[in-house]
């Protein structure tokens, strides 16, 4: 087995490509092809929509396999549809498993003691993909229970070669009214940071980054540089670019001079790029996986042009 960043970062630069895409299905944005079938007089809406979701993510999974190193799914949007929503979580993570991609569960778990452990468990699959049931890579913590919460989850990523990625300085427009609030002279996010960036330098064993990363959001870029210079021993997965308004060069100072300590999210920009434009000028509706490709090669693109994610797989 290999530490969690070493995997990572030798994905990145076989793809030369820092992006993770993120998997967030909604039936009402889904291509309408997808959603043409007739229900049985034993089916149930949450069925017929969760049978959708496996077909549009697999679809996506074969477009994207081949060009980043990771998705995302988003675990919320699987579990609103009941068992059979997170059944197909559990297909999703396997899949893109088999398909050679890192997958990093967006569930923001995090709870006391026992209840931790067994989130942690139930997730974390790491190295092995046959490990656990949801058979993630990595996955998305909430400290906010405070930093013993956060061990279970440290300890069974360092047992399994996994990750997780702790919420910091989130995306969202309302992240100030808690993580601006100021604590003993600085930002209660700061305060995150600090003990992140701790638990970080404590699993990066040989490697440059710990399994311990932080979730960085792309629409704050002069925290995102301030961070970067407070951990750099942190890896960031770094949300809101394209659709939320972060732009790459917003992030460019999340990477180290290699191009490596971060990954990027796009989600909607990717996954529903045939809704908009140019992409629905170009491919609309039933060209959708051509419209899935081609906005996630302009992504790598924007990326290496203005970040230094450009210098990967260079001499």
């Amino acid at each position: 087995m290999a530490h969690f960043i070493k995997r990572l970062n030798q994905a990145i630069r076989e793809k030369r490509a820092p992006v993770v895409v993120g998997l967030d299905p909604r039936v009402d944005q889904l291509p309408p092809q997808l959603m043409n079938f007739k229900a049985s007089a034993h089916s149930h809406h949450a069925d017929l929509a969760a049978a959708a979701y496996e077909r549009f993510c697999f679809r996506i999974i074969d477009v994207v396999a081949p060009l980043v190193p990771a998705v995302k799914p988003q675990a919320a949007f699987f579990e609103e549809l009941g068992p059979s929503g997170s059944q197909v979580l559990a297909s999703v993570m396997r899949r893109a498993r088999e398909a050679g991609l890192m997958v990093i569960c967006d569930a923001k778990r995090g709870d006391i003691g026992s209840t931790a452990e067994a989130y942690a468990r139930g997730y974390l699959a790491g190295a092995d993909h046959n490990r656990t049931p949801w058979a993630a890579d990595a996955l998305t913590v909430n400290p906010y229970l405070g930093p013993d919460t956060l061990q279970p989850f440290v300890e069974t990523a360092q047992d399994r070669e996994a990750g997780i990625y702790v919420l910091v300085r989130t995306s969202n427009p309302g992240a100030a009214g808690f993580q601006d609030l100021v604590a003993e002279g600085r930002p209660h996010y700061r305060h995150v940071a600090a003990a992140v960036e701790q638990l970080a330098r404590d699993t990066a064993g040989e490697e440059s980054f710990g399994a311990v990363g932080a979730v960085v959001g792309a629409t704050y870029p002069q925290e995102l540089a301030d961070l970067r210079e407070a951990m750099p021993h942190t890896h960031f997965l770094v949300p809101g670019y394209g659709s939320q308004g972060g732009t790459a060069k917003d992030i460019a100072a999340a990477f180290n001079d290699e191009g490596l300590g971060a990954i990027v999210n796009s989600s909607r920009g990717i996954i529903f790029a045939y809704n908009r434009a140019p992409y629905k000028e170009q491919f609309g509706p039933d060209s959708w996986e051509a419209a899935v490709e081609a906005a996630t090669r302009d992504m790598i693109a924007d990326l290496a042009q203005h970040t230094p994610a450009g210098r990967l797989g260079q001499p």
